[in-house]
């Protein structure tokens, strides 16, 4: 998700601002109030203890770990660079190189310091944006503005600043009205297409009055946030600072406040109330880190993992702009009562705004589950086991879990005749570690699946035990670049067998780390501080039985199908301080005989000559191309034409979305009684099969099986008659 965040932050033009400039420019300014220096110290104490005790591979809190502590506070306290000035920057510099000394000695002075100083600079800006806003802009002048925040220079003066304000706020306010305009152009088109010409004719608001309305919108959010962020307490400040510090040691540790680990734990038991989305916070946006599979933005399929929300409306009310509030605050106005319906307009990878409705409901629980389909291509019926995520119950294990589920699938598909399958772990974010293990057992013999190495501890190699094997037929794995943890398991263990082939993305995801949550109170006798929180920190890494790491390369695939991010750095590898790949020995596991030279090569060939992949490399290529580009033109004629250029370039790569295949998806014929029965289900069912039908993807893999038979490809048939190749 890094990747993407950095990405977003960095590039397109048109619109990007509005995720940036209405709100965004003000991060957190606590209010006053009185606080305990103690419990501070406490906690900074406490925490790195904690890390450098419980940590998997703790770094060492030396000169480099302080100065990239340095870097990410001073960044996060002031990420477009509005507040704080040159001469600021100047004065705490004096501390990048001291920091991991002043951590050990408990001394607060950087922090003091730099949160005074920030409350200083808030104050005194606080009444620019209200004094630009008040008048319309000149949209006349050619000027432009660079949106690069993390190679733009910090003001040396308080005239430079507000130019800067006035810059940021006027392309805000550009986007804004332009966007107006469209929409009201839009509608008036719709109203003459009308061959009745029922209804009122949309009306037609003046630029001057549009203009008007997007000052008084940014003016409206910026007095909201301000609102918000009077909230704030020196503590939640502080918990920056601490994070600042718990996150060099990965991405993935990191220090929860008593009322941030209650939603945490909120968090981990469901999705986002409303809509069945995670969101993640990082600096001045709002990201779509998880789509909850069986809700209904998961079922709507337009919003995406990655996808930056900049505004948030109820219904038909006029959007707020969401950048730079607190996470919770953007939650808020998402959820709400099942039935009505939010708007969120977002910026989508391609660098397209797009405003998406989404009727806010229950997650459904159904559609998280395993499903398949079956299809006849040449003659032969194949199998598709779509699985979400790895679930399972475990405080009840009678209950469903995913490979119980896949099993079950599996034999069905196996009823109907199918001669291969493919396994779609696309956009899996994993789940239970002994779940994907019972799965990977489902098409291997008893063997190990995965090794783990937890802190001080010896590896442990987990295996599965059962020898029997549920589909020994050709197999096929579907991944992307948001397959992750388990995901990544299961397909490392397919291709080290040398069970199956790995088609998708360049590689997954990368995560092979596991986190556990540690109570701080827990290490505090007769604590009369309160609540210390908790902490969130990396205790274990993952393995493939081959010896090498999931961690930061994840797996990579043996059929490369290009893709909208394939020319971008996603996944773990792309932040900095993620924890490094490694190897270990290997476990002792037995390869199945398979060539697949003559498959790869075939399905290589294909995809070069075909269409809609050349299109999709296109399109990834062009997303590459424009990701350094950050400048806005404020002259309304240049930004209105620099729009259009890119509205008729992104024209060429909607027919993307439109392809179809001649493919017939269909529901298995036990289910078809159970549809009968039950319309409802099986509606949601056929447009799972109508979006196989459109997938590019689930085509080649088809290919790929057929090529898998023993006649097309003279492949060795999988099965237990063949001699394994023993390897260490």
């Amino acid at each position: 998700m890094k990747a993407i965040l950095r990405f977003m932050k960095r590039n397109y033009k048109i619109l990007i601002v509005v995720a940036v400039l209405t709100v965004a420019l003000f991060s957190f300014v606590p209010r006053q109030k009185q606080s305990d220096p103690e419990k501070d110290k406490l906690l900074l104490e406490l925490i790195t203890f904690v890390i450098e005790k419980g940590h998997y591979d703790p770094a060492a809190i030396d000169d480099t770990f302080s100065k990239g502590v340095y870097k990410d506070y001073i960044e996060g306290l002031d990420p477009s660079k509005r507040f704080f000035m040159q001469s600021d920057i100047d004065e705490f510099s004096k501390y990048e190189l001291k920091i991991d000394d002043m951590i050990k000695e408990r001394d607060l002075t950087f922090f003091d310091l730099t949160y005074t100083r920030l409350l200083k600079r808030i104050k005194e800006s606080e009444g620019l944006y209200k004094d630009i806003l008040s008048k319309p802009f000149d949209y006349t002048i050619n000027e432009t503005f660079d949106a690069d925040y993390e190679h733009k220079p910090y003001v040396k003066s308080k005239d430079e600043l507000k130019t800067r304000w006035e810059k940021q706020l006027k392309l805000s306010v550009l986007s804004s009205v332009t966007d107006k305009q469209k929409v009201q152009d839009k509608a008036a088109k719709a109203f003459e297409e009308k061959k009745d010409k029922e209804g009122e004719k949309p009306e037609t608001k003046p630029f001057d009055e549009l203009e008007k309305e997007a000052r008084e919108a940014s003016l409206k959010s910026l007095d909201q946030y301000f609102e918000f962020i009077e909230d704030l307490t020196r503590d939640e400040w502080f918990s920056i600072y601490l994070n600042s510090i718990a996150e060099r040691f990965d991405p993935h540790t990191f220090y929860f406040a008593p009322d941030d680990k209650e939603k945490f734990d909120d968090s981990m038991r469901g999705s986002i109330e409303g809509i069945g989305a995670r969101l993640m916070k990082k600096n001045d946006y709002v990201e779509i880190s998880e789509l909850i599979p069986g809700g209904p933005a998961w079922r709507g399929k337009q919003l995406e993992q990655g996808d930056l929300i900049m505004k948030v409306a109820q219904g038909e009310e006029m959007p707020v702009d969401i950048a730079g509030m607190r996470l919770e605050d953007v939650v808020k106005k998402i959820k709400g009562p099942k039935g009505t319906e939010v708007r969120l307009t977002v910026k989508k990878v391609d660098g397209t705004i797009e405003v998406i409705p989404i009727t806010r409901e229950v997650v459904e629980l159904e559609e998280t589950y395993a499903k398949s389909s079956v299809v006849e291509k040449d003659g032969l019926k194949y199998g598709v086991i779509n699985l979400p995520k790895f679930y399972i119950d475990f405080e009840n294990k009678d209950n469903r879990d995913a490979a119980k589920d896949v099993a079950a699938e599996v034999e069905k598909l196996k009823q109907n005749g199918v001669k291969g399958i493919i396994i779609d772990l696309r956009d899996n974010g994993g789940g239970s570690l002994k779940t994907v293990v019972d799965m990977t057992g489902l098409f291997v013999p008893k063997g190990p699946v995965v090794q783990v190495k937890t802190t001080g501890k010896n590896k442990e190699v987990l295996e599965d035990k059962d020898t029997k094997v549920q589909w020994d037929g050709p197999l096929v794995v579907l991944v992307n670049n948001f397959s992750a943890s388990a995901s990544e398991i299961f397909a490392a263990a397919i291709q080290d067998y040398n069970r199956g082939l790995i088609l998708g993305s360049r590689h997954t995801y990368g995560k092979g780390t596991v986190q556990n949550v540690i109570d701080l109170n827990q290490f505090v006798r007769g604590n009369s501080m309160g609540d210390l929180g908790a902490l969130k920190t990396t205790t274990q890494k993952f393995y493939r039985i081959n010896g090498g790491s999931t961690q930061r390369e994840g797996v990579y695939s043996d059929i490369i199908m290009p893709d909208r991010y394939a020319y971008l750095e996603m996944g773990e590898r792309d932040s900095e301080n993620a924890m490094p790949w490694d190897k270990i020995d290997a476990a002792s596991f037995t390869r199945f005989n398979n060539n697949f030279d003559l498959v790869i090569a075939n399905s290589k060939d294909r995809i070069s000559k075909n269409d809609q992949f050349k299109l999709i490399d296109e399109n990834a290529k062009w997303i590459e191309a424009k990701k350094d580009d950050t400048k806005f033109d404020l002259n309304i004629d240049k930004f209105k034409a620099e729009i259009a250029k890119t509205e008729e370039i992104t024209k060429k790569f909607k027919a993307i979305s439109d392809y179809k295949n001649s493919l017939q998806f269909e529901p298995l014929p036990q289910e078809k009684t159970a549809f009968e029965k039950d319309p409802a289900a099986a509606e949601k069912k056929q447009r799972w099969y109508e979006s196989l039908s459109k997938d590019v993807y689930v085509e080649e893999a088809l290919n790929v099986l057929e090529d898998m038979q023993p006649k097309a490809a003279k492949t060795v048939s999988l099965n237990k008659k063949e001699k394994p190749i023993k390897t260490r």
